[in-house]
C-alpha cells in the first residue's frame, strides 16, 4: 500500500483510511462494540494508519468506540482525525464543550487531525460567528490539536472561499468518479493542491451507490473492459489515479470488506488506467447519473426528522424505484418495511439546513408520495 509522510510526522499516512462512520451494527441499529473494535485493530494490524470518527457518528457511539479500539498500544500507530459539530454549537462555549467530551470519549490528550464538520454555507456562517479560527488557533497552541482541517459538502465557490480563509493543514471533500464536477470535485482537489493543502477523500464508493445492485447497463460496461474488476475496485482506481490526495476514507463494516479493500490499495498496478478506461468510467457516471434522481449518500445528516421519517430511507427507496424499474419489490418495501413515508413530511424544512448535498427534501417527500401513493 501506499503511503505518505504527512507534514513531518513519524507515522506515514496510508493512502487507504479507516472510516467510523458505519461500523458493524447490532440488532438494535446501535453499534456493535467488541465487532468495530475488532474491526478497527484489523484495519491497523494490516497496516491503516489513519482513523477517522466524528463527534455524532454511530449516535455518537463512534468516538468512545475508535477510543477503546486505539488502546492497548494502537494509539501510538495512527493518525486520529475527528470533527466538530458546528451546527450543535450555538456559542463558544459549546465549542470548549463539546471538544473536552471528544477528549473524553477518545480517552487521549490530543487530537492528531481536527476538522470543523460538514462545511456548507450555514455552517461556515456558524464557524465565523462563533470565531472557531480563534478556536482552533487556541488548540494547536495549547498541543491539543496537531492539525486542523475541515470537511465540505458545499459548491465549489464556496470551497474555494474557506481554503482561502484560514491557514488551513488539510481538507476532507466527497470525491467518486460519478461527482468529479460536483461540491469540491476535481478542481477543488487542484485548488487545494496548488495552496499547499493535503486533501482527505471521503465517500469514494458515494455511501455504497456505486457497488450496491450495480445497474446492468453499468455492469455491462464493467464486464466489457480488459481488466476484471469489482465495482469497488473501478471507483478505487479512479481515485488512485488522481493527482493530490493524502488519503482515501472507506467505511468499512466487515473484515471481509476490509480485506478486500486493503488488496485493491495493494495492487503494483493501482491506479494505472488506460484512456479508454478513462473514456468508460466517464460513460459510466453518464449512466449513473441519468439513473439516480437524488444524490444522496445516505450520511443521516438530516436526522432525525419532527415527523419521525427516516428520510435517507425514503430517498434510497424512491431513487431504487426510479432507477430499477419501478419494481414490485421496491413498492412493497417501501410501503410495508418503514413506519412513515413521504405523506407524513410536514414540510418544516430543518431537514434541509442539514443536508451536505443541498437536496430538496421537501419535494422529494411530495414525489415519493406522488409514485408510491403513499
Amino acid at each position: 500500500m501506499k503511503y505518505t509522510n504527512y507534514k513531518g510526522n513519524p507515522i506515514e499516512v496510508s493512502f487507504l483510511g479507516m472510516g467510523a462512520m458505519r461500523l458493524p451494527a447490532a440488532k438494535d441499529d446501535k453499534a456493535d462494540v467488541e465487532k468495530s473494535i475488532e474491526l478497527i485493530r484489523h484495519a491497523i494490524d494490516k497496516g491503516i494508519t489513519y482513523v477517522d470518527t466524528a463527534y455524532n457518528y454511530h449516535q455518537g457511539e463512534s468516538e468512545s468506540i475508535v477510543g477503546k479500539a486505539l488502546k492497548d498500544g494502537y494509539r501510538e500507530k495512527v493518525i486520529l482525525a475527528t470533527k466538530l459539530p458546528i451546527w450543535m454549537c450555538r456559542t463558544e462555549e459549546d465549542m470548549e464543550r463539546i471538544f473536552g467530551e471528544q477528549l473524553q470519549h477518545l480517552e487521549v490528550e490530543c487530537i492528531d487531525n481536527y476538522l470543523i464538520h460538514n462545511i456548507i454555507p450555514y455552517n461556515w456562517k456558524k464557524f465565523n460567528k462563533l470565531g472557531a479560527a480563534a478556536f482552533l488557533d487556541d488548540k494547536k497552541a495549547k498541543g491539543l490539536i496537531k492539525y486542523a482541517g475541515f470537511s465540505f459538502h458545499g459548491n465549489l465557490e464556496l470551497f474555494k472561499e474557506v481554503i482561502d480563509a484560514y491557514p488551513w493543514d488539510f481538507c476532507q471533500i466527497q470525491l467518486n468518479y460519478i461527482d468529479a464536477d460536483e461540491q469540491a470535485g476535481l478542481e477543488g482537489l487542484k485548488y487545494a493542491k496548488d495552496k499547499g493543502i493535503d486533501v482527505i477523500i471521503m465517500e469514494p464508493l458515494k455511501g455504497g451507490k456505486l457497488t450496491d445492485n450495480v445497474p446492468k447497463a453499468i455492469a455491462e460496461m464493467w464486464e466489457s473492459a480488459p481488466a476484471k474488476r469489482t465495482p469497488a475496485q473501478w471507483a478505487f482506481n479512479w481515485l488512485a489515479g488522481q493527482e493530490g490526495i493524502l488519503c482515501v476514507l472507506s467505511g468499512m463494516s466487515n473484515i471481509e470488506q476490509l480485506d478486500q479493500n486493503i488488496e485493491t490499495f495493494s495492487d503494483d498496478n493501482f491506479g494505472e488506467l488506460t484512456a479508454e478506461e478513462m473514456e468508460l468510467y466517464a460513460k459510466a457516471a453518464n449512466e449513473y447519473n441519468s439513473l439516480i434522481k437524488y444524490q444522496c449518500t445516505g450520511c443521516k445528516y438530516c436526522m432525525p426528522c419532527a415527523a419521525k421519517i427516516d428520510i435517507p430511507s425514503v430517498i434510497d427507496y424512491t431513487n431504487s424505484w426510479y432507477a430499477y424499474g419501478k419494481n414490485d419489490g421496491t413498492y412493497m418495501e417501501y410501503t410495508r418495511w418503514i413506519d412513515k413515508h413521504g405523506s407524513d413530511c410536514i414540510e418544516c424544512g430543518e431537514c434541509e439546513t442539514k443536508c451536505p448535498q443541498s437536496l430538496p427534501i421537501k419535494a422529494i417527500m411530495k414525489d415519493a408520495e406522488e409514485q408510491f401513493g403513499i
